[in-house]
């Protein structure tokens, strides 16, 4: 008698890996918003386009280049309660040579969504050194593009199961500054941090405002991190130049344990 068929051994396997996947991620959730030690953040650059100019910007890439991040986070949660002084430490990795796999379309299903998830979580085990996979190790999977005119990059994402990020940037060192703030943006959301502008783009009022309470309250002179950009006018705003022009609103403080819920 067949107690077992095929698709049953399929779905039980899954199931399985799924329970693990699911024990494992809420063990990073804690540790990772505890802040008892740095996040351990690792670069992993990829080139997106196989362009030789954009080769040469990933080879030359150091820690230097993504110092501003540690030092944002170092600067903004001295303004909040957290226990180690050093929020992360961020540095390059080894060069990925394959693809993540592309997200679902935005109308997705559940299911698809939760498979796509998987795979890029097994996409990303598998591309990463076992150095990288601790409960504290976030990896950021960065594409560099070659920069052209007018051209716009596909959405970057950071995922709180299993600390990854995935973003596209520009391989040009006049870009290292805003592609920086595209990191910390993605490496928030990770933790927990919730996007704070409208579907157009415009940093949304209170909690996407870095001075919500200024008077006048117009023109703001740095943005709200999950914002990105700096409000000029009610309708004008420009992406800060670098993180040295951004801050961690008190909502998002919230969001990632940096502050005692109201």
């Amino acid at each position: 008698m067949k107690i077992f068929s095929y698709r049953s051994l399929r779905i039980l396997v899954l199931l399985m890996i799924l329970a693990a996947a699911a024990i494992y991620t809420q063990e990073q959730r804690l540790v990772s918003r505890g802040w008892y030690t740095p996040l351990h953040v690792t670069i992993y650059p990829i080139n997106a386009d196989g362009d030789a100019a954009t080769a040469d910007y990933i080879a030359a890439l150091s820690t230097d280049d993504f110092a501003d991040i540690d030092a944002f986070m170092a600067r903004e949660s001295e303004r909040y309660d957290i226990i180690t002084s050093t929020p992360t430490t961020t540095r390059p990795g080894a060069e990925v040579e394959a693809i993540p796999p592309a997200p679902p379309a935005s109308d997705a299903n559940v299911v698809n969504v939760m498979l796509w998830s998987l795979r890029l979580r097994l996409w990303a085990l598998w591309s990463t050194s076992d150095d990288d996979h601790g409960a504290n190790g976030v990896r950021m999977f960065v594409l560099y593009h070659a920069p052209k005119t007018g051209q716009r990059l596909a959405h970057s994402l950071g995922l709180e199961k299993g600390l990854l990020g995935v973003v596209h940037a520009f391989a040009a060192p006049a870009q290292t500054d805003q592609n920086n703030i595209v990191i910390a943006h993605e490496l928030l959301h990770m933790i927990g941090a919730t996007d704070k502008y409208a579907p157009g783009g415009a940093p949304l009022y209170p909690h996407g405002y870095a001075e919500p309470d200024r008077k006048p309250q117009y023109p703001q002179t740095r943005a709200e991190i999950m914002a990105v950009r700096i409000p000029h006018a009610p309708n004008v705003s420009q992406m800060a130049a670098s993180l040295r022009f951004t801050v961690v609103g008190e909502q998002t403080a919230r969001e990632i344990n940096w502050s005692a819920t109201d």
